[in-house]
C-alpha cells in the first residue's frame, strides 16, 4: 500500500510535496547542497534578491535569543544581474523548484525586478517581500501592499505564480491578504519574523549591528498559526504558504490544517541543515498516524467540525 500524497498545489503549479525553504534561510542554495538534495524539496525560496548589489547590514546581524532568532542581514548580495548569472543557472542545473524572492525600494524597482525574473528561465515563482526596506509598511499596510502588487503583476509575464509574503500582523493580516490578492497574487505566505530587540549584556547596548531585527524562529510560530487560520477562515479560497518556527513535521502539519497549502522551514535550517528533507519525512509518518490519505486532506482541517470525515 503507497503512503499519503504529498502533492500540493500553489496556484497553477504543483509542488511534489508542501515542504519550502524560506528565503535568506539558505542563500541561493549551495550551502545547503552539501546536506541534501534540493530537487528532494517541494521548492527553493532564494535569498531575497535586489536590482543593484547591496554590501549587507553591520555586523553583528544575528544573536540568539531564549525563544528564537534575532537577525537583520541587511540583504546582502551581488545584485539582480549577478544573480541571473551565476546563482539561477546553478539552481537550474539541479533541477531544483526554484522561487525567486525580489526586494525593491519603489514601485520603478518592483516592476523592473518582476519583468527580469520573470522572464528568466528555471522561475517556478516570484515571491515578493513586502518587509523590505526596513520599516516599511508594505507588509502590513493593504493599500501600500496592493500598489506593490499591482506593479509587480503588470510587469510579470502570465503563467509565473506571484507569491506575495506578508507580515504575520494579527489586527491586519486579513485586509493585507484580501489586497495582494484583489492586486494580482496568487498565493499569500505568511511568514516574517516580528519586530524585536535584544540587549549584549556587557554594554546594555542593542546585540545587532543595525539596534533591532526581526526575531524568528519557535517564538513566532503560534503567531503565524494564528495568521494562516484568519486568513483560511476568512478567505478559504485563497492559496497559502505558512512560515514561522517549523522545526518538524508535526509543526508543519499544523499549518497546514490551520489553513495552508505548503510551508517554509526557515530558521531551523540554519541549526540543522538537512531539516526540511527530515520535516518531508516526519510529515508523511504525521499523515500515515492519522489515516490523512493526502496533503489535500490536511489543508484545513482545523476549520471543520468535529467528526467531520473528510
Amino acid at each position: 500500500m503507497s503512503g499519503p500524497d504529498l502533492r500540493t498545489s500553489l496556484g497553477e503549479t504543483t509542488l511534489t510535496n508542501p515542504v519550502m525553504v524560506a528565503a535568506g534561510c539558505a542563500g541561493t542554495g549551495r550551502e545547503l547542497e552539501p546536506f541534501l538534495d534540493l530537487s528532494e524539496l517541494g521548492a527553493m525560496v532564494t535569498r531575497s534578491v535586489t536590482l543593484d548589489p547591496r554590501a549587507g547590514g553591520p555586523p553583528p546581524r544575528a544573536v540568539e535569543t531564549p525563544s528564537g532568532l534575532l537577525s537583520d542581514p541587511g540583504l546582502q548580495g551581488n545584485g539582480l544581474q549577478g544573480f541571473l548569472a551565476t546563482e539561477l543557472p546553478w539552481l537550474a542545473q539541479r533541477q531544483v523548484r526554484t522561487v525567486v524572492s525580489i526586494a525593491g525600494r519603489n514601485l520603478g524597482e518592483w516592476a523592473e525586478l518582476a519583468r527580469r525574473v520573470g522572464l528568466s528561465p528555471g522561475v517556478a515563482g516570484v515571491e515578493v517581500n513586502l518587509a523590505w526596506p526596513p520599516g516599511s509598511v508594505a507588509g502590513r499596510d493593504s493599500y501600500q501592499a496592493g500598489k506593490v502588487l499591482a506593479a509587480v503583476r503588470r510587469d510579470m509575464p502570465r503563467g509565473v505564480p506571484v507569491l506575495a509574503k506578508i507580515a504575520p500582523v494579527v489586527h491586519h493580516v486579513v485586509d493585507v491578504a484580501r489586497a495582494v490578492v484583489k492586486a494580482g497574487a496568487d498565493v499569500v505566505v505568511v511568514g516574517h519574523g516580528l519586530p524585536g530587540l535584544a540587549l549584549d549584556p556587557g554594554t546594555l547596548r542593542p546585540a545587532l549591528g543595525s539596534g533591532s531585527g526581526a526575531l524568528s524562529g519557535p517564538a513566532v510560530h503560534a503567531v503565524a498559526l494564528r495568521c494562516l487560520w484568519e486568513i483560511h477562515e476568512a478567505l478559504p479560497e485563497v492559496h497559502l504558504v505558512g512560515g514561522g518556527g517549523v522545526r518538524s513535521g508535526f509543526d508543519a502539519l499544523a499549518m497546514l490544517a490551520a489553513g495552508a497549502r505548503a510551508v517554509q522551514v526557515g530558521t531551523t535550517v540554519l541549526r540543522d541543515p538537512g531539516a526540511p528533507v527530515r520535516i518531508v519525512t516526519e510529515l508523511r509518518q504525521e499523515l500515515e498516524h492519522r489515516t490523512i490519505p493526502s496533503v489535500a486532506d490536511a489543508i484545513g482541517h482545523a476549520h471543520r467540525p468535529e467528526g467531520d470525515p473528510r
